[in-house]
C-alpha cells in the first residue's frame, strides 16, 4: 500500500530553521516525483518545491527560492525538505506527494513571535 507520511512540522520563531520529512512507504522513493506543497486558512494549495525521480533536478517556488532546499535519502526513503529563514507567511500546512496522485495527511508548520 502506497502511504507518505509528514513529520517535522512545529512553532518556530520568524528566522528560523525547521527540516520536515516524508516518509514514503509501499513504492521506491526514486520511482516517482515527490513534492512538497503548502496550503493556510482561505488561500489555494501552492507547490513549493519537486525533486524529479529520474536526475534528481529540483523546482522551488520564487516565495521559497534560497530558504528551502529539498533532497531525498533513498536508504531511508525518505524526501526532506530544509526550510530556513522562516516567515510567517510560510505558515500553512505541508503536504507531500508524489507524481502518481499520492498525498500524507499534512504537517502544520506556524512561524510565529
Amino acid at each position: 500500500q502506497v502511504q507518505l507520511e509528514e513529520s517535522g512540522g512545529g512553532l518556530v520563531q520568524p528566522g528560523g530553521s525547521l527540516r520536515l520529512s516524508c516518509a514514503a512507504f509501499g513504492f521506491p522513493l526514486d520511482f516517482y516525483a515527490l513534492g512538497w506543497s503548502r496550503q493556510s486558512p482561505g488561500k489555494k494549495r501552492e507547490g513549493v518545491s519537486c525533486i524529479s525521480s529520474r536526475d534528481s533536478s529540483t523546482y522551488y517556488a520564487d516565495s521559497v527560492k534560497g530558504r528551502f532546499t529539498i533532497s531525498r535519502d533513498t536508504a531511508k526513503n525518505t524526501v526532506y525538505l530544509q526550510m530556513i529563514d522562516l516567515k510567517p507567511e510560510d505558515t500553512a500546512v505541508y503536504y507531500c506527494a508524489n507524481d502518481a496522485g499520492s498525498r500524507g495527511q499534512g504537517t502544520q508548520v506556524t512561524v510565529s513571535s
